[in-house]
């Protein structure tokens, strides 16, 4: 493994990055999901450890009341659905959008947090949408989670839209269906013209999302790299720290206060 400076010098050399960019864009994963208590899927002890996926393919959902019953029930049991609180990474973040130094966050990570933090909808790019909500595949009505998981739990097997009857389905992409194009094709854009992409928790080996860092060093922008385990992108990195999230962020973000931003 490449050698690489003290974490206190990388934590030097990161705030004054932040200090000379005019363009920043933070792409997150689920290094800094599982810092609030969020289960992660794919960990060794991961979601679909318990679950089989297959299970919650999008066809599976749309065709099987079973299926979707299942997928409620996961929802109410597994802990995504628990009172998840923002941690230091995405308070970070957010410190960072009301400096004026952020252009846009993109997450693969399901869960509102960067929004929950301060983060305005605009500027958060969700490529796998989100658990937060719940809509309709007939009329697009939207529901809380909470509520739809409530009525699961309290015996109705599956809830359907009360304006058209149709399937309610949680606003995040499942297996088998595509990615929102419109947020794809904006997150695209915004990685390929800053001038610092910062990575904070992702392992990038799911794709197209894991492209973004790519289109972003080809354009000519620096690369932060914060993530406890190796990726394919480590060696195009200006700085890369292998710790986690949250400690990571805040030290750098006490670190850019210490003079006024330029």
């Amino acid at each position: 493994m490449k050698e690489y400076p003290s974490l206190e010098l990388q934590i030097e050399q990161f705030a004054r990055l932040i200090h000379v960019s005019k363009k920043i864009v933070v792409f997150t994963g689920a290094g800094v999901s599982t810092e609030s208590g969020i289960p992660d899927f794919r960990s060794p002890d991961g979601i679909w450890t318990k679950y089989d996926p297959e299970d919650f393919t999008y066809q599976r959902f749309i065709s099987s009341k079973e299926a979707r019953k299942k997928m409620y029930s996961l929802l109410g049991e597994s802990g995504l659905m628990a009172d998840a609180e923002p941690n230091n990474a995405h308070l970070a973040i957010a410190e960072l959008g009301k400096m004026g130094k952020l252009d846009c966050v993109i997450t693969q990570n399901v869960d509102g947090l960067h929004q929950k933090a301060g983060n305005s909808d605009d500027k958060v790019f969700e490529l796998h949408g989100n658990m937060v909500w719940v809509i309709c595949l007939g009329c697009n009505k939207r529901y809380p989670m909470g509520d739809i998981v409530d009525k699961v739990k309290q015996g109705e097997d599956d809830p359907g839209c009360e304006e058209c009857g149709g399937i309610l389905k949680p606003d995040a992409v499942f297996f088998g269906e595509a990615l929102p194009q419109i947020e794809l094709n904006e997150a695209t854009g915004y990685s390929a013209n800053c001038d610092l992409f910062i990575v904070i928790g992702s392992s990038l080996v799911v794709y197209p999302a894991a492209y973004m860092p790519t289109y972003a060093v080809n354009a000519g922008a620096k690369l932060v790299l914060i993530n406890r385990e190796p990726t394919h992108m480590d060696r195009a990195a200006h700085i890369r720290i292998y710790e986690g999230a949250g400690d990571t962020m805040k030290k750098v973000m006490e670190k850019v206060k210490e003079k006024p931003v330029k």
